[in-house]
């Protein structure tokens, strides 16, 4: 069984399509961990993914999951609850793959394809198809961008719909995709590789079926939400390209503005530094048409006797130490970008992989 991992604050809509299209594009079971339950609004997202029977749902907001140790930087949060997840799925014997996504993200893994990859392979990777950022919608498009190689790119340069002719410039979110690792392998995650314990990237099997589908910026209204809701969770990295858009999000949303002041000058930005000119893409053959709610998944909920030695394992695991679960960037990952984060030690990452060796 196909098993994600997910650290969210969302709205109860959008949680709802989250687990809806990803039990429909093949995942089993979701892991889903709270970010803020006790804020606004997540009392009902509690109570839609308490209630589901594919979904596990953590409250991990405050000193009763963290103990007095919660990282300041979400992208830390995320990589610790995956691990953890991880912990929680190996002895267990039901769950076979476990896929790290974040709440706007949907994981697919063709299962016919999955099946073929050779037993001494810990991790598939997934390329990334990111849905077009449309301006005066409501409703996710079904349209995604798709990595493009450097004669499509320069195409697009020179009709002036990029800065510069690089993936980078074209996909808004994240261009690495994401990962997924074999249940009880000596493997580990990060926010979009799997690692070995000595923190290199694993060898990771690759296929047109495996895709994470992410809805970045979809809408203007999804776009305000998404980063009035990451402006208060804490720091986080962005890739160089993207880092001057956020600080300047974050800026705006930190002065105290009238509401619809802030809100006119967000649409702004998302206008002139998101929005996809989604005819031109589409005329050129650049799109890829996708909807995940059209899928049927016939994999069924756990069983009660399942269900039950989840719980267990959970209520065994929660008093763990958490930071034991941090897994930084990759060795090489850290070389191409030009250094390691300055708290990433290596004494603390052989303490945190004893975790994970289990």
């Amino acid at each position: 069984m196909l098993v994600t991992a997910s650290t969210i604050k969302d709205s109860a809509a959008n949680v709802r399509f989250f687990v809806e299209a990803n039990l429909a594009s093949g995942v089993g079971h979701l892991v889903v961990f709270l970010d803020a339950p006790a804020e606004d609004g997540q009392a009902e997202v509690e109570r839609y993914l308490t209630a589901h029977p594919q979904v596990t749902c953590i409250r991990a907001g405050g000193a009763g999951w963290w103990h007095g140790e919660r990282p300041a930087n979400l992208n830390h949060r995320q990589r610790i609850n995956a691990n953890w997840a991880h912990d929680l799925l190996a002895p267990l014997g039901w769950a076979t793959w476990l896929a790290h996504v974040d709440g706007d993200e949907v994981a697919r893994l063709d299962p016919a394809a999955l099946a073929t990859v050779p037993p001494e392979v810990s991790a598939v990777r997934m390329r990334p198809l990111e849905a077009v950022a449309r301006i005066g919608v409501e409703e996710r498009s079904t349209l995604f961008k798709e990595l493009l190689d450097d004669a499509d790119l320069t195409l697009l340069q020179v009709l002036g719909l990029l800065d510069e002719p690089s993936n980078q410039t074209y996909f808004h979110g994240h261009v690495m995709g994401k990962s997924a690792i074999r249940v009880g392998a000596e493997a580990g995650l990060t926010l979009h590789d799997a690692v070995a314990p000595d923190a290199s990237r694993l060898p990771a099997a690759e296929d047109p079926g495996f895709a994470v589908l992410h809805y970045d910026a979809p809408t203007e209204q999804e776009f305000i939400r998404k980063w009035t809701a990451l402006a208060a969770a804490g720091p986080a990295r962005y890739r160089a390209s993207r880092q001057p858009v956020a600080k300047a999000l974050k800026t705006l949303i930190g002065r105290d503005l009238p509401p619809d002041v802030r809100e006119r000058y967000l649409r702004q930005i998302y206008e002139r530094t998101v929005a996809d000119d989604v005819t031109t893409l589409d005329e050129l053959g650049l799109l890829v048409h996708c909807d995940p709610l059209a899928d049927v998944s016939d994999t069924p909920p756990l069983t009660e006797r399942q269900v039950a030695d989840l719980e267990q394992r959970a209520g065994e695991l929660r008093e763990v130490p958490k930071a034991t679960y941090l897994l930084r960037d990759s060795v090489k990952d850290g070389a191409k970008d030009g250094a390691r984060s300055g708290d990433d030690q290596p004494d603390e990452g052989e303490r945190r992989r004893s975790r994970w060796r289990r």
